[in-house]
């Protein structure tokens, strides 16, 4: 009876120790970047989104899917261990795009506590 009853204490206390961690956070410094005015002859325009994982379990990016074929996002494969940062590259490639404004989107899934995330970039293409 004394061992059924600290089995079940001992199952309690770590159940209880696992919930009370807090999962996987991703953090960035900014979720928007403004190229500003740039000329048609530059084919691809690139910027860096930075992330922190605040959480306490390591930090899984699973897909980071763009609103359309014209950006490319590169984003780190492996898990970003609690603290630690990382950093999104984001390439809007404006070859063969039309002259104006443009504002293109990349949802980020993750295994964190808040799953998608959508970082924005947009600019003014000229002749």
């Amino acid at each position: 009876m004394k061992k059924l009853i600290l089995f079940t204490l001992l199952l309690v206390c770590s159940m209880t120790t696992a919930m009370a961690q807090k999962p996987a956070e991703i953090k960035f410094e900014k979720t928007s970047h403004d190229f500003g005015k740039f000329k048609e002859s530059v084919e691809a325009v690139t910027c860096k989104f930075t992330f922190t994982n605040v959480g306490e379990e390591p930090l899984v990016i699973n897909q980071a899917i763009p609103s359309c074929g014209c950006t490319v996002p590169q984003y780190p494969k492996e898990p970003i261990m609690p603290g630690k940062s990382g950093e999104i590259t984001v390439t809007y490639n404006a070859k063969g795009r039309s002259l104006g404004h443009f504002k293109k989107s990349v949802t980020v899934r993750t295994n964190g506590a808040v799953e998608i995330t959508r970082l924005y970039i947009e600019g003014n293409m000229e002749e």
